[in-house]
C-alpha cells in the first residue's frame, strides 16, 4: 500500500509590536499561536479542521509541546511556518520550521502531539479514528479499522 506524499501547510507573517519585548524581540509563547495558524492550514488541506473533528465525534487536544529557539523573532520580521504532517495511527505529530522570509534563514523548530479523545465517552483513543485515514485517503477494512500498511506504519 503507498502511503500519502508528505502533508504539509505554510503561512506567511509579520512579527506585530504587541508580540514583542522591550529588546524587540519575540516573547517564547507566541510561538505556540504561529505554530498554531500553520496546523490550522494543515488541518483545512486535509478538510479536518476543528469544527469537523468535533462534528465526526473527537477532540484532539494537544498532549505535548515542544520548541527550539535556534535564533530570535524581532518587532516587523516577514517569517514562513511550516507545518509538516509526520505520524497519524495513534496521534497526530506535527512538525514546525519558522523560517525568515526573506533570507530562509531557520528562527525555530518544534512539534506537537495531538491525540483522539471521543466526545462520547471521554476516554483517549489508542489508534486513530477511521475518520483521519479517510480525510488521508488511507484504505479501510470492511469493519471500517485501518488498513496497517506494509511499511512504517503512521509516518509519511
Amino acid at each position: 500500500m503507498a502511503m500519502p506524499a508528505p502533508i504539509s501547510a505554510e503561512v506567511s507573517l509579520r512579527v506585530p509590536f504587541h508580540h514583542v519585548d522591550p529588546l524587540e524581540v519575540v516573547w517564547h509563547g507566541h510561538y505556540v499561536e504561529y505554530f498554531e495558524q500553520a496546523r490550522a492550514a494543515l488541518l483545512d488541506q486535509i478538510d479536518y479542521n476543528y469544527a469537523q473533528m468535533r462534528d465526526s465525534g473527537y477532540a484532539w487536544p494537544v498532549i505535548e509541546l515542544f520548541i527550539r529557539y535556534p535564533q530570535p523573532m524581532r518587532y516587523g520580521q516577514r517569517a514562513l511556518v511550516r507545518a509538516a504532517l509526520r505520524e497519524w495511527k495513534s496521534r497526530l505529530k506535527i512538525d514546525y520550521t519558522v523560517q525568515d522570509a526573506g533570507t530562509g534563514r531557520r528562527l525555530t523548530t518544534g512539534y506537537t502531539v495531538q491525540v483522539a479523545v471521543s466526545l462520547t465517552t471521554g476516554e483517549m483513543c489508542f489508534e486513530s479514528p477511521p475518520v483521519l485515514y479517510r480525510k488521508l485517503g488511507l484504505p479501510l477494512r470492511r469493519s471500517g479499522r485501518p488498513v496497517p500498511p506494509a511499511s512504517d506504519p503512521g509516518r509519511p
